[in-house]
């Protein structure tokens, strides 16, 4: 077998271990990081918003009172679900 084949029973990715459920686990000294990317940066941010999206901007704005703007781009609907969210109660703890 070549060295510079990995086996295919390796369980590691790099220096993160792999658990038995088969997610990765960050290795204990890894710095803690967020995945969260502000929408602002997203690459396809200025497309338009998805149906999910618009779905739940929908039932938020209801329940807020408001209007749900229209064109809402996938960035700007992120934003506002957040904004929404916090105002009705159901954002995060």
């Amino acid at each position: 077998m070549n060295d510079q084949t990995p086996d295919a029973q390796d369980t590691t990715t790099g220096d993160a271990p792999i658990a038995p459920d088969g997610t990765v686990q960050p290795a204990a000294d890894a710095p803690a990081r967020s995945a969260e990317k502000d929408p602002s940066d997203w690459a396809t941010g200025g497309e338009p918003a998805t149906g999910p999206q618009l779905s739940y901007v929908s039932t938020l704005a209801q329940e807020a009172g408001v209007d749900v703007p229209e064109n809402l781009s996938k960035a700007d609907a992120s934003k506002l679900i957040d904004e929404l969210q916090e105002k009705t109660g159901r954002g995060k703890s």
